[in-house]
């Protein structure tokens, strides 16, 4: 899978290298000249990274920074700007960037950053794998594709059901944008009113939740995609 990168620079000569630059590297670059095309955009998507300049028109980069974080807690965001004072970087970093990078910039240190700051995400990096997954009265067992559901009752399932219940559990308690479930999951990419995954969600909570009418575990995110919720610790 190709990873997904969002730009937000407005200086055009540079946002022409740095895209060029990244998808020489093999990476899907989606570029912005603004903050509001940006934000537009965000919304219904995921990205394995954002790089964000911090003087942009309208509003600037520290503050598209914290609308991104008030919707989404784990995407890296990279921030390149003039402004490389101290003071800056700790509002940039407060403000929930990963890295900073000051300007002017080698082309091969921001790829390098890059690089480093994909590896930390939390979303792409494979949780250590455990047999067995307990919350509440039921369990899930991804060797054996099987399933104890709140009654007791055990139940063979199939891979996708598996593949979809390991991604909602390694990202416990953080929404999973809908296209990355579809991206990961079904390995490929649809519009946001597919149903596809709202129907295996609705099945989760017919085995898991006492009642699937007010779920416990199993949350769907309007607009933007799903969430599992547990304060279990796996076996």
């Amino acid at each position: 899978m190709s990873y997904k990168i969002m730009l937000v620079e407005d200086e055009k000569n540079l946002r022409s290298v740095i895209k060029l630059n990244l998808e020489m590297e093999g990476y899907d670059v989606k570029a912005f000249e603004d903050s509001a095309s940006a934000w537009n955009k965000f919304h219904g998507a995921w990205y394995s990274l954002l790089i964000l300049d911090v003087m942009l028109p309208g509003m600037d980069g520290f503050e598209l920074c914290r609308n991104f974080r008030k919707i989404d807690k784990h995407t890296p965001i990279l921030f390149l700007t003039a402004r490389g004072s101290t003071e800056d970087r700790i509002n940039g970093l407060k403000m929930g960037a990963d890295d900073y990078l000051v300007k002017p910039f080698h082309l091969e240190e921001l790829l390098l950053r890059v690089k480093a700051l994909l590896k930390r995400s939390p979303v792409f990096n494979t949780v250590k794998e455990s047999e067995e997954y307990s919350f509440g009265k039921n369990s899930v067992n991804f060797r054996t594709y099987t399933i104890k559901t709140k009654n007791g009752a055990e139940k063979q399932i199939s891979k996708k059901e598996i593949d979809l219940l390991k991604l909602l559990i390694e990202n416990k308690n953080e929404v999973v944008p809908r296209e990355l479930i579809l991206e990961k999951v079904w390995r490929y990419t649809s519009a946001p009113t597919s149903r596809t995954v709202d129907n295996y969600i609705v099945t989760f909570r017919k085995y898991f939740e006492d009642n699937p009418k007010k779920p416990v575990y199993f949350h769907s995110i309007r607009s933007v995609g799903y969430k599992f919720s547990s304060s279990i610790i796996s076996k």
